[in-house]
């Protein structure tokens, strides 16, 4: 049981998913890795719209910086959840191409 904002829950709070690391490993990919320890593929193709239309460039894409576990460009203009990143994303063990 847990109090949140005058709330009483009956379960245990949620973990919030961060990104504790990020590696571009291409054009518009990179390896996460996740609060949970998982590593995961992401490919940044997917994130369209006018706000992420920077991304296209390399230069851009490749300077990121990791914010209270959110991946962001361009000095937090750009940010994408790590929840969204997540669920967007594909396993990936280091183990699996040995």
């Amino acid at each position: 049981m847990f109090e949140f904002n005058g709330i009483v829950y009956a379960d245990t709070p949620e973990e919030l998913l961060k990104i504790t690391e990020a590696k571009v490993t291409g054009r518009k990919m990179m390896l996460l890795t996740f609060s949970s320890g998982e590593q995961r593929v992401f490919d940044a193709e997917i994130l369209k719209g006018e706000v992420f239309e920077p991304l296209e460039d390399d230069t851009i894409f490749e300077n990121f910086t990791i914010v209270h576990g959110v991946i962001t460009w361009m000095n937090e203009e750009i940010d994408c959840a790590p929840e969204y990143m997540y669920d967007h994303s594909y396993p990936y063990s280091y183990e699996e191409l040995a």
